[in-house]
């Protein structure tokens, strides 16, 4: 196991005790560099060692903090080898942290069969919870936020991906995906055509000096980034509930569209129409509309 040993010394972080052994997950900034806990601090200038993904990314992030440690590689592609070397390390009283290159551990990152491992060895594994993309976005995406499902990153072709759809389209909650800038407009265009027209927000640069946040139907968003061509970053999207203007909508609301469609459209199109504007259910609708035309459902 490769490690990069430097001088442990720390500026303006409190002085603490040398941490209980065991394993810590210890979030870190999605961006700007500000956004670490003081306990965070503390720890990695506290413990053995730091397992992160790339040594050059996390050495950085605790150089602008005045803090030095012993960093070693951990990532998907060198975990079976590291991880018994890790363990031992753990076995034999250390305290070990672990951090991703940006946000909370194991979120879509590597740590998840090193968790399982360290528990199951009676080691002891905590937290020091701090940034999470996902979560940074649902916050700020103006959806909502009661009910959620992290679904990570869709599969890359298009037929599995749909099918993933299909399976994701009846969760009752926000739905929070990440995605490559590369395949952003087809995914939306799938979404659309699998979610059908709800209400969405493409999250974009989470607190970095370009951060954006585009909301608008999985359609609109489609079309938008189909013409202006894949954007440059990291991207979180944040897919409304089934139905989740329903809440938003009393029946006084959604009588007037209907009032409206109906002066100019069938019975079956006003109901499309106004499904296409709300998210509500276009049968549901549909029988709304029969009734304000004055015949029985």
């Amino acid at each position: 196991m490769k490690t990069v040993r430097q001088p442990r010394h720390h500026a303006g972080v409190s002085k603490r005790l040398a941490p209980e052994p065991g394993l810590y997950l210890v979030a870190t900034p999605i961006g700007n560099a500000r956004d670490i806990t003081l306990r965070a601090l503390d720890l990695l200038a506290a413990v053995d060692i730091v397992a992160c993904e790339d040594t050059r990314t996390t050495g950085r992030l605790l150089g602008l903090h005045g803090i030095s440690a012993t960093l070693t590689a951990y990532h998907d592609h060198n975990a079976a080898r590291v991880r018994p070397a890790l363990l031992e390390r753990l076995k034999a009283g250390q305290a070990v942290a672990l951090v991703s290159d940006a946000g909370t551990p194991l979120i879509s990152d590597p740590g998840y069969r090193l968790v399982v491992e360290a528990r199951a060895a009676g080691i002891t594994v905590t937290t020091a919870p701090g940034p999470s993309a996902p979560l940074a976005a649902l916050t700020v995406s103006g959806l909502p936020t009661d009910r959620f499902f992290f679904a990570g990153f869709l599969p890359s072709k298009r037929a599995a991906r749909r099918r993933a759809l299909e399976t994701l389209s009846a969760i009752d909650g926000a739905l929070l995906l990440f995605e490559s800038a590369r395949r952003l407009a087809s995914s939306l265009t799938d979404m659309a055509d699998v979610l059908g027209p709800r209400e969405a927000a493409v999250v974009r640069e989470l607190t970095k000096l370009h951060e954006e946040v585009r909301r608008a139907t999985l359609d609109v968003l489609a079309a938008q980034y189909g013409n202006a061509g894949a954007p440059k970053g990291e991207i979180v999207i944040v897919v409304a509930p089934p139905g989740a203007d329903a809440d938003r909508l009393d029946d006084g609301v959604v009588d007037e569209l209907l009032r409206a469609a109906l002066a100019t459209d069938t019975l079956r199109d006003a109901a499309a129409r106004v499904a296409l504007a709300t998210g509500l259910p276009r049968r549901r609708l549909y029988n709304r509309a029969l009734e304000l035309a004055g015949e029985d459902p």
